[in-house]
Protein backbone atom coordinates (compact mmCIF):
# COMPACT_ATOMS: atom_id res chain seq x y z
CA UNK A 1 0.00 0.00 0.00
CA UNK A 2 1.35 3.43 -0.98
CA UNK A 3 0.60 6.62 0.91
CA UNK A 4 0.29 9.51 -1.53
CA UNK A 5 0.58 13.27 -1.08
CA UNK A 6 -1.16 15.39 -3.73
CA UNK A 7 -1.01 19.16 -4.15
CA UNK A 8 -4.22 20.34 -5.77
CA UNK A 9 -5.54 23.54 -7.32
CA UNK A 10 -9.25 24.05 -7.88
CA UNK A 11 -11.86 26.59 -8.82
CA UNK A 12 -14.36 26.38 -5.97
CA UNK A 13 -17.18 28.04 -7.93
CA UNK A 14 -18.99 24.84 -9.05
CA UNK A 15 -18.44 22.95 -5.80
CA UNK A 16 -20.22 22.76 -2.46
CA UNK A 17 -16.89 22.99 -0.69
CA UNK A 18 -14.22 20.36 -0.09
CA UNK A 19 -16.02 17.89 2.19
CA UNK A 20 -18.03 15.06 0.65
CA UNK A 21 -21.77 15.48 1.26
CA UNK A 22 -24.71 13.32 0.13
CA UNK A 23 -26.26 14.70 -3.03
CA UNK A 24 -23.74 17.58 -3.25
CA UNK A 25 -20.97 18.22 -5.79
CA UNK A 26 -17.77 18.51 -3.73
CA UNK A 27 -14.03 18.51 -4.41
CA UNK A 28 -13.32 15.59 -2.07
CA UNK A 29 -16.13 13.53 -3.59
CA UNK A 30 -14.98 14.29 -7.14
CA UNK A 31 -11.40 13.28 -6.33
CA UNK A 32 -12.59 10.09 -4.60
CA UNK A 33 -14.65 9.15 -7.65
CA UNK A 34 -11.66 9.70 -9.96
CA UNK A 35 -9.46 7.51 -7.74
CA UNK A 36 -12.07 4.74 -7.80
CA UNK A 37 -12.34 4.86 -11.61
CA UNK A 38 -8.58 4.57 -11.99
CA UNK A 39 -7.70 2.09 -9.23
CA UNK A 40 -10.98 0.31 -8.51
CA UNK A 41 -10.49 1.17 -4.83
CA UNK A 42 -12.86 3.11 -2.59
CA UNK A 43 -10.79 5.69 -0.74
CA UNK A 44 -11.61 9.06 0.79
CA UNK A 45 -8.72 11.50 0.33
CA UNK A 46 -8.04 13.63 3.40
CA UNK A 47 -7.51 17.35 2.79
CA UNK A 48 -5.42 19.79 4.79
CA UNK A 49 -8.66 21.59 5.62
CA UNK A 50 -12.26 21.96 4.55
CA UNK A 51 -12.74 24.91 2.23
CA UNK A 52 -16.30 26.25 2.11
CA UNK A 53 -18.59 26.39 -0.91
CA UNK A 54 -17.18 28.85 -3.42
CA UNK A 55 -13.70 29.03 -1.85
CA UNK A 56 -10.77 28.30 -4.18
CA UNK A 57 -7.39 26.61 -3.70
CA UNK A 58 -4.02 27.25 -5.27
CA UNK A 59 -2.25 24.72 -3.07
CA UNK A 60 -4.62 22.42 -1.21
CA UNK A 61 -2.93 19.21 -0.05
CA UNK A 62 -4.59 15.78 0.15
CA UNK A 63 -3.34 12.40 1.32
CA UNK A 64 -4.69 8.95 0.49
CA UNK A 65 -3.58 5.31 0.34
CA UNK A 66 -3.83 2.94 -2.62
CA UNK A 67 -2.89 -0.72 -2.92
CA UNK A 68 -2.71 -0.55 -6.72
CA UNK A 69 0.98 -0.42 -7.79
CA UNK A 70 0.66 2.57 -10.11
CA UNK A 71 3.82 4.64 -10.76
CA UNK A 72 3.51 8.26 -9.63
CA UNK A 73 3.76 9.84 -13.14
CA UNK A 74 1.09 7.47 -14.49
CA UNK A 75 -1.28 8.09 -11.57
CA UNK A 76 -0.73 11.84 -11.79
CA UNK A 77 -1.52 11.87 -15.51
CA UNK A 78 -4.54 9.55 -15.13
CA UNK A 79 -6.07 11.63 -12.34
CA UNK A 80 -5.80 14.87 -14.29
CA UNK A 81 -7.47 13.18 -17.25
CA UNK A 82 -10.26 11.80 -15.03
CA UNK A 83 -10.89 15.04 -13.12
CA UNK A 84 -12.93 17.96 -14.47
CA UNK A 85 -11.02 21.05 -15.69
CA UNK A 86 -11.94 22.85 -12.44
CA UNK A 87 -9.59 20.53 -10.47
CA UNK A 88 -5.93 19.90 -11.25
CA UNK A 89 -3.24 17.94 -9.44
CA UNK A 90 -0.13 20.13 -9.47
CA UNK A 91 2.06 17.41 -8.02
CA UNK A 92 1.82 13.85 -6.72
CA UNK A 93 4.44 12.01 -4.69
CA UNK A 94 4.81 9.13 -2.27
CA UNK A 95 4.52 10.47 1.27
CA UNK A 96 6.59 9.46 4.29
CA UNK A 97 5.01 6.98 6.74
CA UNK A 98 2.24 8.40 8.97
CA UNK A 99 1.92 11.54 6.85
CA UNK A 100 -1.56 13.09 7.06
CA UNK A 101 -2.57 16.13 5.03
CA UNK A 102 -4.34 17.76 7.99
CA UNK A 103 -2.62 16.44 11.11
CA UNK A 104 0.91 16.93 9.75
CA UNK A 105 0.37 20.56 8.68
CA UNK A 106 2.21 23.24 10.68
CA UNK A 107 1.19 26.41 8.79
CA UNK A 108 -1.32 27.57 6.21
CA UNK A 109 -1.47 30.66 4.04
CA UNK A 110 -4.70 32.16 2.70
CA UNK A 111 -5.22 35.09 0.37
CA UNK A 112 -8.35 37.20 -0.02
CA UNK A 113 -8.83 39.31 -3.16
CA UNK A 114 -10.91 42.45 -3.49
CA UNK A 115 -11.59 44.74 -6.45
CA UNK A 116 -12.12 48.03 -4.58
CA UNK A 117 -13.76 51.22 -5.73
CA UNK A 118 -10.83 53.45 -6.69
CA UNK A 119 -12.64 56.67 -7.71
CA UNK A 120 -16.03 58.32 -7.44
CA UNK A 121 -17.12 56.39 -10.51
CA UNK A 122 -18.56 52.93 -10.06
CA UNK A 123 -15.98 50.16 -10.33
CA UNK A 124 -16.65 47.76 -13.19
CA UNK A 125 -15.44 44.24 -12.41
CA UNK A 126 -14.68 42.07 -15.43
CA UNK A 127 -16.96 38.99 -15.65
CA UNK A 128 -13.74 36.99 -16.15
CA UNK A 129 -12.61 38.11 -12.68
CA UNK A 130 -15.92 38.32 -10.81
CA UNK A 131 -16.07 34.66 -9.60
CA UNK A 132 -12.68 35.07 -7.88
CA UNK A 133 -12.92 38.44 -6.11
CA UNK A 134 -15.18 40.54 -3.94
CA UNK A 135 -16.19 43.47 -6.15
CA UNK A 136 -16.42 45.88 -3.23
CA UNK A 137 -18.62 48.94 -3.88
CA UNK A 138 -16.77 51.09 -1.31
CA UNK A 139 -13.68 53.26 -1.45
CA UNK A 140 -11.30 51.77 1.10
CA UNK A 141 -8.60 53.27 3.29
CA UNK A 142 -5.86 50.69 2.74
CA UNK A 143 -3.62 52.35 5.33
CA UNK A 144 -6.22 51.86 8.05
CA UNK A 145 -6.82 48.27 6.95
CA UNK A 146 -3.07 47.56 7.11
CA UNK A 147 -2.91 49.03 10.60
CA UNK A 148 -5.80 46.80 11.66
CA UNK A 149 -4.21 43.72 10.09
CA UNK A 150 -1.08 44.19 12.21
CA UNK A 151 -3.16 43.91 15.40
CA UNK A 152 -3.97 40.23 14.75
CA UNK A 153 -0.31 39.15 14.60
CA UNK A 154 0.69 36.80 17.40
CA UNK A 155 -1.33 34.40 19.53
CA UNK A 156 -4.90 35.43 20.37
CA UNK A 157 -8.33 34.04 21.16
CA UNK A 158 -10.15 34.56 17.85
CA UNK A 159 -13.68 33.83 19.12
CA UNK A 160 -14.83 37.21 17.76
CA UNK A 161 -13.91 35.99 14.27
CA UNK A 162 -15.24 32.42 14.48
CA UNK A 163 -18.43 31.00 12.97
CA UNK A 164 -21.39 31.34 15.32
CA UNK A 165 -23.28 28.23 14.12
CA UNK A 166 -23.06 25.71 17.01
CA UNK A 167 -22.78 22.82 14.57
CA UNK A 168 -19.88 24.52 12.80
CA UNK A 169 -18.21 25.33 16.12
CA UNK A 170 -18.44 21.65 17.07
CA UNK A 171 -17.04 20.60 13.70
CA UNK A 172 -14.20 23.09 14.03
CA UNK A 173 -13.29 21.74 17.48
CA UNK A 174 -13.02 18.24 16.05
CA UNK A 175 -11.45 18.90 12.68
CA UNK A 176 -9.50 22.16 12.59
CA UNK A 177 -5.73 22.10 12.88
CA UNK A 178 -4.80 23.90 16.13
CA UNK A 179 -1.50 23.57 17.91
CA UNK A 180 -1.10 20.90 20.56
CA UNK A 181 -3.20 21.67 23.61
CA UNK A 182 -5.60 23.95 21.72
CA UNK A 183 -7.96 21.41 20.17
CA UNK A 184 -11.48 21.09 21.49
CA UNK A 185 -12.61 17.87 23.16
CA UNK A 186 -15.69 15.71 22.80
CA UNK A 187 -17.51 14.14 25.70
CA UNK A 188 -18.40 10.45 25.67
CA UNK A 189 -21.75 11.14 24.00
CA UNK A 190 -19.99 12.91 21.12
CA UNK A 191 -21.18 16.45 21.87
CA UNK A 192 -18.84 19.41 22.07
CA UNK A 193 -17.18 20.67 25.20
CA UNK A 194 -16.01 24.28 25.41
CA UNK A 195 -12.86 24.88 23.36
CA UNK A 196 -10.51 27.89 23.40
CA UNK A 197 -10.37 29.46 19.96
CA UNK A 198 -6.69 30.30 20.28
CA UNK A 199 -4.62 30.56 17.11
CA UNK A 200 -1.26 32.06 16.16
CA UNK A 201 -1.06 34.42 13.17
CA UNK A 202 2.46 34.69 11.73
CA UNK A 203 1.82 37.12 8.86
CA UNK A 204 -1.07 39.51 8.14
CA UNK A 205 -0.73 42.07 5.35
CA UNK A 206 -2.74 44.06 2.80
CA UNK A 207 -1.16 44.97 -0.54
CA UNK A 208 -2.43 47.07 -3.45
CA UNK A 209 -0.38 46.89 -6.65
CA UNK A 210 -0.44 49.77 -9.11
CA UNK A 211 -0.35 47.45 -12.14
CA UNK A 212 -3.50 45.51 -11.21
CA UNK A 213 -6.91 46.45 -9.77
CA UNK A 214 -6.62 43.97 -6.91
CA UNK A 215 -6.37 44.56 -3.19
CA UNK A 216 -4.95 41.42 -1.57
CA UNK A 217 -4.95 40.27 2.05
CA UNK A 218 -2.48 37.50 2.82
CA UNK A 219 -2.47 35.75 6.18
CA UNK A 220 -0.34 32.86 7.47
CA UNK A 221 -1.14 31.03 10.67
CA UNK A 222 -0.74 27.85 12.66
CA UNK A 223 -4.44 27.15 12.08
CA UNK A 224 -7.71 28.90 11.33
CA UNK A 225 -11.22 28.72 12.75
CA UNK A 226 -14.25 28.23 10.53
CA UNK A 227 -14.90 31.52 8.65
CA UNK A 228 -12.01 33.18 10.51
CA UNK A 229 -10.28 34.67 7.45
CA UNK A 230 -13.53 35.86 5.88
CA UNK A 231 -14.65 37.41 9.18
CA UNK A 232 -11.31 39.17 9.53
CA UNK A 233 -11.62 40.53 5.99
CA UNK A 234 -15.19 41.71 6.60
CA UNK A 235 -13.99 43.56 9.70
CA UNK A 236 -11.03 45.11 7.89
CA UNK A 237 -13.39 46.39 5.17
CA UNK A 238 -15.59 47.98 7.84
CA UNK A 239 -12.43 49.75 9.02
CA UNK A 240 -11.50 50.70 5.44
CA UNK A 241 -14.92 52.27 4.96
CA UNK A 242 -14.71 54.11 8.28
CA UNK A 243 -17.47 52.36 10.20
CA UNK A 244 -14.87 50.96 12.63
CA UNK A 245 -11.43 52.23 13.63
CA UNK A 246 -8.20 50.25 13.36
CA UNK A 247 -7.52 51.02 17.02
CA UNK A 248 -10.64 49.02 17.94
CA UNK A 249 -9.12 45.68 16.81
CA UNK A 250 -7.57 44.83 20.22
CA UNK A 251 -10.89 45.42 21.99
CA UNK A 252 -12.75 43.34 19.36
CA UNK A 253 -10.32 40.47 19.95
CA UNK A 254 -10.59 40.84 23.72
CA UNK A 255 -14.41 40.83 23.62
CA UNK A 256 -14.48 37.23 22.31
CA UNK A 257 -17.90 38.04 20.89
CA UNK A 258 -18.74 37.57 17.19
CA UNK A 259 -21.20 40.49 17.37
CA UNK A 260 -18.38 42.98 17.91
CA UNK A 261 -16.66 42.20 14.59
CA UNK A 262 -17.68 42.93 11.01
CA UNK A 263 -19.70 40.79 8.57
CA UNK A 264 -18.43 37.69 6.79
CA UNK A 265 -16.79 38.50 3.45
CA UNK A 266 -18.06 36.55 0.40
CA UNK A 267 -16.50 33.12 -0.15
CA UNK A 268 -15.54 33.74 -3.78
CA UNK A 269 -12.61 36.03 -2.91
CA UNK A 270 -10.81 33.48 -0.70
CA UNK A 271 -7.95 31.22 -1.81
CA UNK A 272 -6.05 28.56 0.13
CA UNK A 273 -2.56 29.39 -1.14
CA UNK A 274 -0.14 27.04 0.58
CA UNK A 275 0.21 24.43 3.32
CA UNK A 276 3.55 23.91 5.06
CA UNK A 277 4.68 20.68 6.71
Amino acid sequence: MTLWKATISYDGTPFHGWQVQPGRHTVQGTLAAALQRISGEIVLPQGSGRTDAGVHALGQVASFELTAPIPAPNLHHALNRALPPSIRLLSLEAAPPRFHARHSAVRKTYEYRIVPRISAAETICSPMLAPYVWACPYRLDVGAMSEAAAHVLGTHDFTSFAAVDPDESCRTARESEPQEGEQGRLNRKGSCLPTPNIRTVLASEWTLHADEPLLRYRVTGSGFLHHMVRNLVGTFVEIGVGRLRASEMPSILAARDRRTAGPTAPARGLFLVEVDY
